[in-house]
């Protein structure tokens, strides 16, 4: 197994930028077993846990792995996994620290560190359930900085990235949040590299963006779909969505395009 290195991430660890980039909140208890869903804690990083749902379909179907935005939990997915499903495709959802079930606090250092810990264990889940489809890794918004992480060094251990609402410079997006950057000294350069690290995936990209997403505009996604370097990559735009109900708006032509990325 590659031994990972991380940039340092502390300077967004500070409270004034964790209060407007995280909002964890606990799983309803309300919520229903399912028969083709599982429900999973993973293990990160010092006793830490972070929850997990796999969502089957069959053994031989693609395994998507799903990182989702940072006002999400895993529950919030039940419906979309079974959608997922219905196009045959495996789709394995996952928490951030302090969201849903997970213990432990959310923080930008945790949450690029956890992804390979999330990663390698999708990977030896796959092996131990004996699922023999390809593994694609897919990012929604904040989510993306943890999926093109994994682009930047863990390629070669899957089929295809896929990227919706994602972000290419992280100083707009934090002010657009309402942090005060020049009161922590924060520039460009201190931050995901999101556009520099997408420049060496090679393999199959699918970048999903709404025409008039409101937090994270329409730009940033043509950026690290220009960037890329793959020569098979797909740009869909959800016209007349935002960045809250571009599922919705684009469900169908969202969900035939992930499907034949992931099955090609």
């Amino acid at each position: 197994m590659m031994q990972e290195s991380f940039k340092n991430l502390s300077i967004l660890d500070q409270p004034l930028v964790l209060r407007h980039l995280f909002h964890p909140r606990f799983e309803d208890s309300s919520r229903q077993a399912r028969n083709n869903r599982d429900d999973i804690m993973i293990p990160v990083d010092g006793g830490v846990q972070v929850g997990a749902s796999f969502h089957f379909v069959k053994n031989d179907a693609p395994v998507v792995l799903f990182f989702h935005g940072n006002g999400e939990i895993v529950s919030d997915y039940d419906d979309i996994g079974c959608l997922f499903n219905d196009k045959g495709l495996n789709f394995f959802v996952v928490d951030y620290r302090g969201y849903g079930r997970s213990t432990g606090t959310a923080s930008v250092t945790s949450m690029m560190k956890d992804c390979h810990s999330i990663f390698n264990f999708v990977r030896a889940y796959m092996a131990n359930m004996k699922l023999t489809g390809s593994l694609c890794v897919m990012g929604r918004s904040l989510g993306s900085a943890s999926a093109i992480e994994l682009c930047s060094n863990r390629a070669n251990d899957f089929k295809c990235l896929i990227i919706e609402s994602g972000f290419a410079w992280v100083v707009p997006l934090l002010k657009k949040l309402g942090i005060n950057l020049e009161a922590i000294g924060f520039m460009e350069e201190h931050g995901f590299e999101n556009i520099d690290k997408i420049k060496t995936f090679l393999k199959p990209f699918l970048l999903i963006h709404a025409q008039f997403d409101h937090i994270i505009p329409f730009s940033d996604g043509q950026a690290l779909f220009d960037a890329c370097g793959s020569s098979n990559k797909t740009l869909l735009e959800i016209k007349g969505a935002n960045h809250n109900d571009i599922f919705l708006q684009g469900m169908v032509t969202y969900l035939a395009h992930i499907k034949k990325i992931c099955l090609q």
